[in-house]
Formats: C-alpha cells, sequence, structure tokens
C-alpha cells in the first residue's frame, strides 16, 4: 500500500507528449479528453465468527476518448505508457474520421472540494478493522438469542483522477468511499427472517468503526430481521400506498431518475422525452439531483469529464424543467453539461448518471398520512427491483412494509412488490411529509453495464391506486 499521491505526468507519462498525442487524437473532433486513473480498495467480510474474506486490490490506466457528433471512439489500458497511449490514440481516432468538428471549450474550474482527500484504508490498522467485525459479531448475538447467524463487512476505497484536456488544463480529484454492512437471520419455531443496515459516504473510516455508529446499525438490522419474523403474507390488489422517508427514495431514482439522463431523452427512448416545459408530476413535487452535498455518498467535486458537480432541479412543482447531462449530450441537445458525465472506471466512456438524486419535502404530518390510509400499505424498505426506461414501468420488492386500515398501522407483510409506471405515480401523489431525508449511504446504481455510487432521498410520501403484487387479494 502506497500513500504517494497520484502523478502520472510526473512518474509514468511526459505531461508534454501525452497532450502532443491528446491533440493529433482531437483534431476536428468536437470533445474528447485524456482521463487518467488510480484506485485501491480494501474489503473484509465477517460471517457467523470467522472472517471469510479480506480483498485487496490496486490499479491504475487510463482512457482516452475523441467524439465527433453522435459517435465517441473509445480505448484504454492499464498501461500508463507513451506507446500505449499512441496505440489507443489510434482506435479513439476512428470516430473522428476526416474530422471538421470544432473542439468544445473545456469546463469552468472549481476550487470547491466536497470531501477529505485522506486515504481510509490506511486511517485505520487492519487488526482494528478485524476486532470490529467481531466485537459485531458478538454484540449482535448478545442482542438476541434468536439471532443464529451475523454478516458484517467493512469498505474502503480511494479513487484518484486526472482529467487532461486538449487545452492543456489538468483537472484532478481524489474520491474516498466508506461502508460499514450489518446483516442478521434470527431463527423462531423454525422460521427464519433477515434483515440488514448500513451506510457510510466519502468520510474516513474512523467514525464508522465506532461502537456508536455500528451498533445501530446491528440493533437496526435485528429490528428489521424481527419485524420479519412476524410478518403475515402480503395482500394484492390496487391500493393507496404511503413510502417512508429516505432509502425508498430508491423508486424514485429507478422509475423516474433514469428516464431523465440526457441519453435517453435525446434518443427519444425516455417515458419523459419531449415533455420539458409540461405537468408530469402533481403540484408540489419537485426532484432534484445534487452532487454537490459534502461527504456524501453519491457526490463528486467534478465530474469524470472535469465539469464541477451542480444542484441541478429535474422537476419543480410538478413541471419537467431540466435533464442531467453529459457534454456530449448537452452540446446535442444545445443545453449546458450539468456535472453528470460518469464512468464507473478508466475502461468506461462516461455517460449522463445520476449522483444524489431526491424529492424535496412537503408540509404535511406523516402520522396525519397515514391516518389518512383507509386501506393501504405502509412500504419503510426496498430491496431489488426492475424498471424499463422506456414506459417508466418498475417493480420492486419491499423488505419492510405493514397493512393499514382506517388509519391505523397493523401487521407487518412479506413478499409485497409495488408494480407501476413513474409517470402516472408521480402524477398520483397526494402529499408530502415534512420528514424529508437521505439514505444512509448505500446506494448503487447499474447502467449499460457500468455501476457507480449514488444517493437517493424523500420525505414520506402518499400515491394513490398502486399495484401491489402479494400472497393473497386484498
Amino acid at each position: 500500500m502506497t500513500d504517494t499521491p497520484f502523478r502520472p505526468f510526473e512518474t509514468a507519462l511526459d505531461r508534454g507528449q501525452s497532450l502532443a498525442i491528446l491533440r493529433e487524437t482531437l483534431a476536428g473532433a468536437d470533445d474528447g479528453e485524456l482521463f487518467l486513473e488510480r484506485r485501491r480498495s480494501e474489503g473484509l467480510l465477517l460471517d457467523d465468527g470467522r472472517v471469510k474474506t479480506a480483498n485487496y486490490d490496486a490499479s491504475e490506466g487510463f482512457g482516452l476518448r475523441a467524439v465527433r457528433g453522435e459517435v465517441a471512439g473509445y480505448a484504454h489500458s492499464t498501461d500508463l505508457s507513451e506507446s500505449a497511449l499512441r496505440r489507443a490514440a489510434q482506435t479513439a481516432r476512428l470516430a473522428v474520421g476526416d474530422g471538421g468538428g470544432v473542439l468544445a471549450d473545456a469546463p469552468a474550474r472549481t476550487n470547491r472540494t466536497l470531501y477529505t482527500d485522506a486515504d481510509p484504508i490506511a486511517g485505520q490498522a487492519f487488526a482494528v478493522k478485524i476486532d470490529t467485525l467481531r466485537e459485531i459479531d458478538a454484540f449482535c448475538r448478545d442482542l438476541d438469542p434468536r439471532v443464529v447467524q451475523v454478516t458484517a463487512s467493512i469498505a474502503a476505497s480511494l479513487q484518484e483522477v486526472a482529467i487532461l484536456r486538449a487545452d492543456d488544463t489538468l483537472v484532478t480529484d481524489v474520491r474516498p468511499m466508506t461502508r460499514v454492512n450489518v446483516s442478521v437471520i434470527v431463527e423462531e419455531d423454525g422460521r427464519r427472517e433477515s434483515g440488514s443496515a448500513g451506510g457510510g459516504g466519502r468520510v474516513a473510516l474512523d467514525g464508522l468503526l465506532t461502537p456508536e455508529d455500528w451498533q445501530g446499525k446491528a440493533r437496526e438490522a435485528l429490528r428489521i430481521a424481527l419485524v420479519n419474523l412476524r410478518a403475515e403474507p402480503a395482500p394484492a390488489g390496487v391500493m393507496d400506498i404511503v413510502l417512508g422517508p429516505g432509502w425508498p427514495g430508491i423508486l424514485l431514482h429507478e422509475a423516474v431518475g433514469h428516464g431523465l439522463e440526457g441519453d435517453f431523452n435525446r434518443k427519444g427512448a425516455s417515458a419523459f422525452a419531449g415533455l420539458m416545459g409540461q405537468r408530469v408530476a402533481a403540484p408540489g413535487v419537485t426532484v432534484l439531483d445534487d452532487g454537490t452535498i459534502p461527504d456524501r455518498r453519491g457526490s463528486i467535486t467534478v465530474d469524470d469529464e472535469g465539469t464541477p458537480s451542480g444542484k441541478n432541479v429535474l422537476i419543480e412543482d410538478g413541471i419537467l424543467v431540466g435533464y442531467m447531462q453529459d457534454r456530449q449530450n448537452a452540446r446535442l441537445m444545445g443545453v449546458a453539461p450539468t456535472g453528470n458525465g460518469r464512468r464507473q472506471s478508466h475502461a468506461h466512456a462516461p455517460m449522463p448518471r445520476m449522483t444524489n438524486t431526491y424529492m424535496l419535502g412537503g408540509d404535511a404530518d406523516p402520522k396525519d398520512m397515514l391516518a389518512e390510509l383507509k386501506d393501504g400499505i405502509y412500504a419503510v424498505g426496498f430491496g431489488g427491483g426492475q424498471v424499463d426506461i422506456t414506459n417508466g414501468k418498475f417493480v420492486f420488492s419491499c423488505t419492510e412494509a405493514y397493512r393499514v386500515k382506517d388509519g391505523k398501522v397493523g401487521h407487518a407483510v412479506k413478499g409485497a412488490t409495488l408494480i407501476g409506471d413513474g409517470a402516472t405515480a408521480l402524477q398520483q401523489i397526494r402529499a408530502l411529509g415534512n420528514d424529508m431525508a437521505l439514505d444512509p449511504g448505500m446506494g448503487n446504481c447499474g447502467k449499460q453495464g457500468q455501476w457507480v455510487p449514488v444517493g437517493v432521498g424523500q420525505p414520506s410520501v402518499m400515491i394513490g391506486g398502486l399495484t401491489v403484487g402479494g400472497a393473497q387479494a386484498g
């Protein structure tokens, strides 16, 4: 492990020669850049009282991109050498052809920093991490005799990037990431159920390894498992729904957020394509994508094209007012980039991606919202889901949900799925709670085979007439 700062133009590549190759590659192109990356990550997993996994990974490489119109040429390598860069230039150059484009201006610069640049892996000794995992295991088992299995994990990583453009501007960013997760399985009378909790962000690992932090995660994981131990089969039918605050914003992220990314709308593939300036949600509904929140999992000081991240309003009081854009799609749509050009690594080309996507709160008391729910579901936790971007149709499974009748929250239900489409669900929002919250820092988003960390959030939300899939008729 090394703490040496990532300086590829001092240790591996000559900056002047790299710039010359980049300029040759982009002659006649609309845009492009040389993206360099070094990444280090560590993952520890304790399962059933034993350390099952202890991984450390280190990698570095570059990606070279040339863009002309709708076409992009991209080549990447883990070899930081001039010869590898020249070979990559030949591939990327194919997208430019005979050229004729005018190279776009570089992004504006920023001196803002949203998170520490300290290496979270080196922040705590390996032995301390192992001891913490064992303490989590013992603590969970002492909490309740019904706990039969505990899984705890610690993850930390540091990504360092440098983005060189043809005008010789160089943008750098150092991105830490940490997370602690706890899962438990409980058993009673032959029935087993599970619960999990966790989170983190672009913060040092120290705070996540304190008992004050991980004990809360352990208690929450146990609480969810015990709730599910008493859960009854979920009803099925069309019902009104109240979603809890925070992590249930994952439904907003999937069912609405992806549909507001620039590439899908430029190609007319989104359910929201062509609706700019029109009402797409109930009055009072405002949705933002904000990469500027300090220390959050989805935040980025600059995106992977070098554009400073932004606080972008997507839906304002129910009206569609913006899409999330990278540089290529923004240029083709005649708008400004929004700082949402993201990539998984140097081996991937950037595309429009979410950062922290959330809905602003309203003025309703969540207790009053539940009191108004005559026959429906109160959904607090979500697991996996599937979404069709072209029509916004979604299916989400609930990990914690309750039956509500005549305004009273009753027994927990198991096996509930929420079925609908994002555009209709937005229009059917009836109330917004005054309890807006962000998730605890555990989101990952997949798109076209690329994964990036994201955040979600929302207040309690009442939605009318969603289809609930369950085990029995409601």
